[in-house]
Order: structure tokens, then C-alpha cells, then sequence
């Protein structure tokens, strides 16, 4: 929050370096952040892959001006990657190229990673955007993640945006929330009653072995490790830089309505965990198209109604914001034209190229 009590918002994108001839993935992530660093700085840096690379914005009130700087950011991507004859796609997985076992980057944690993790490493090939609300105050903060549990699986749904998966249609909307799923502290975060509760798992999970330290509670929320902020991990990198607002305006404003909620003394809301994995499920695998489990009934309705039911609990807090013309705009866009991963099929159409996914990719990158 600032001095003004306006929620401030960063995002982190994650993107693949892609050979335009071939379309496969390139491990060649090093030499597009030199290219981009001159600009960048510290705010373009590596990721687990040497197909990747990640971008970091600064906090901002608003998402308007989020938006200016990450277009901005990847045209600096985009022009370093082409001086090395590469270009640079924002996609939750890879659509052609031999991913596993992938090439990783050069460094003691990502060494360890591979050590600690073993196979589990091999399809991490994956991108996501990382929403990172400003929220110092860690107990308000916990109490957030759990108001914000229940809609995780449409946010899922919406973003859905990774449905091939190295040369092959997966079946899902979003592969990378299945691979992704795969690590010991990932997915819908737990319940906390407390902050001392959240600090005993953690230890726990440390104590065991089961993360190498504390930056590796990869639940799809988490108060940051290292920035004063809550942390909303659970979207797959955006085709455009309009999604991406889309989806962080939709999330503050779940943040905000949510510190609505607890100041008003509303109870945190805690679904079964067992319909809440359920439900994740459904959203990555279907995302917009078809049916949804409701996270707190259980019950199957069609996912297009949870996603109004979304857009109906945040609207005062859009409207606070400033965002709803945008949120309107891309809403509408969204509904109409599909997720990203309907969109992927869409290009690779009657042709069955996957070469043209990539292209529909490249093209709509800058945007």
C-alpha cells in the first residue's frame, strides 16, 4: 500500500527464447538478457532453464502504467533477442523443441535444484506471471491468501494459456498448473490460522528436506520472501501485455476486496481442500470451455458462470481502482475470442502447424 492507501502492484513475467526458423525452443536465454540488460538492468534476469528468462516490473498504482512498462520491457526483449537472430514468445510451455531433460542455467541454486529435485526438474519448462500485491503486514497478508484460495482455480481458468507441450496437444488448457503442481509445496496454498502457523510449515518443510529454503514455498500464493508484498503465482504467462493486466487488475481487485471483507469482519472462508485440488484441476484442463467445480459447493456449473461470479465480487473494487475500462475491454475480449490456450488451438487450425502457434505467438508478443 502506499502513504494514500492505494494497493501498488508489480508483476514478474517469465518468456521462451525461440529459434524463428525452427520454432523449437533455444537454450540461447543468456545472451538476449546481455542484449537487454544495458536497459534493463537488475530487472531483466535468468530463470531454472536456459530457455528462459524473467522480467521484473516496478510497483505501480496503476495498471495503466504497469501495462507501458511491460510493453516496454519486451520491446527491449524482442529487439535484443533479433539482433542474435532470435525471437521471443510469452507462452506457459513450450510448443516445439526437445524440453527434457532441459539445459539448466549455469548457478549454485539452480545446481542444487537439480540435485535436490532430480527428474522433477526435467519438465520444468514453464512460465508463469507472479501478481506481487504491496502488503508488509505478513498476518494481513496470510489472511488474504486465504480469501483469495477459492478463486484460484478460475484465475487458472482464465489464464489457461499452455495447452501443447513440446511438439504435442496435452489435452489441457494449462499444462504448466499440472507440471507445476508436481513440486512438494505447490498449488492452492493451506489454510492459515496464523502467522505463527505459517512459520511452523515452513519449518517444517524445511526441517524435512522437502524445500531447499524458504524460497521454495511455491504455493500459488505466498507472502514474498524478500519484498513486502503478497505474492499470486497461480497464472500462466500471458500471450499479451493486455492479458496480463487483465489478470493483475483481477487480482488486486480480489486483494482489495478481500481486506474489505476482513476489515468488515467477515470470516475467512476455507473450502475443503480435496474440492479445491478438484477444482484446480478442472480449470487447467478445461479452463473456459465447459464445466467448472465450484471451489466452495463442489458443484459442477458451467466455468463462464464462476467467472461472472468473479467479475461480480470484485466490481466495486474495480471500480475503485480505475480499471474498469480496461478490465471491461479485455473481459469482453476474453469471453469473445478465448483463452490463450484457445487461441494456440485456433492458430494451429485445420493446418494441424504447430509452427503457426509459434508465429501467432512471436507476432503478439510486443502487444
Amino acid at each position: 500500500m502506499t502513504r494514500s492507501g492505494e494497493s501498488t502492484v508489480g508483476v514478474e513475467e517469465e518468456y521462451l527464447v525461440v529459434d524463428p526458423r525452427s520454432r523449437q525452443v533455444r537454450p540461447a536465454a543468456a545472451v538476449v538478457i546481455d542484449g537487454a540488460a544495458g536497459r534493463l538492468g537488475e530487472r531483466v534476469g535468468t530463470e531454472l532453464t536456459r530457455f528462459q528468462l524473467e522480467v521484473r516490473t516496478e510497483p505501480h498504482t496503476r495498471v495503466d502504467d504497469l501495462g507501458e512498462q511491460l510493453r516496454e520491457m519486451r520491446a527491449v526483449i524482442a529487439d535484443a533477442a533479433a539482433d542474435h537472430g532470435l525471437c521471443v514468445v510469452s507462452s506457459g510451455s513450450p510448443v516445439l523443441g526437445d524440453a527434457v531433460p532441459p539445459p539448466i542455467t549455469d548457478g549454485h541454486r539452480y545446481a542444487a535444484s537439480a540435485a535436490h529435485f532430480r527428474a522433477l526438474d526435467d519438465e520444468q519448462v514453464v512460465c508463469a506471471c507472479h501478481v506481487h500485491i504491496g502488503l508488509a503486514d505478513r498476518a494481513l497478508a496470510l489472511r488474504v491468501s486465504n480469501h483469495l484460495r477459492p478463486w484460484l482455480p478460475v484465475l487458472v481458468a482464465l489464464s489457461a494459456n499452455s495447452p501443447y507441450w513440446a511438439g504435442r496437444d496435452t489435452g489441457y488448457a494449462s499444462w504448466r498448473t499440472m507440471t507445476w503442481a508436481r513440486w512438494p509445496a505447490a498449488g492452492p496454498p493451506p489454510y492459515f490460522r496464523s502467522s505463527a502457523h505459517f512459520d511452523v510449515l515452513v519449518d517444517r518443510l524445511l526441517e524435512t528436506g522437502v524445500i531447499m529454503d524458504r524460497a521454495g514455498v511455491y504455493w500459488d500464493v505466498r507472502p514474498s520472501s524478500h519484498l513486502p508484498t503478497l505474492e499470486v503465482r497461480v497464472t500462466d504467462a500471458a500471450t499479451t501485455v493486455a492479458e496480463t493486466q487483465l489478470f493483475t487488475a483481477l487480482i488486486r481487485a480480489l486483494a482489495d476486496t478481500a481486506l474489505a471483507d476482513i476489515a468488515a469482519g467477515a470470516p475467512d472462508p476455507d473450502p475443503d481442500p480435496h474440492t479445491l485440488r478438484a477444482a484446480h484441476w478442472r480449470a487447467a484442463r478445461d479452463g473456459l470451455s465447459g464445466h467448472a467445480v465450484h471451489p466452495r459447493t463442489g458443484c459442477l456449473l458451467p466455468a463462464t458462470t464462476l467467472t461472472a461470479e468473479l467479475l461480480a465480487h470484485v466490481k466495486a473494487a474495480v471500480h475503485r481502482n480505475g480499471d474498469h475500462q480496461l478490465v471491461d475491454t479485455q473481459w469482453r475480449r476474453l469471453h469473445h475470442s478465448g483463452t490463450g490456450a484457445d487461441r494456440q488451438r485456433a492458430a494451429c487450425g485445420g493446418h494441424g502447424r504447430l509452427s503457426d502457434v509459434v508465429d501467432h505467438l512471436a507476432h503478439s508478443y510486443r502487444g
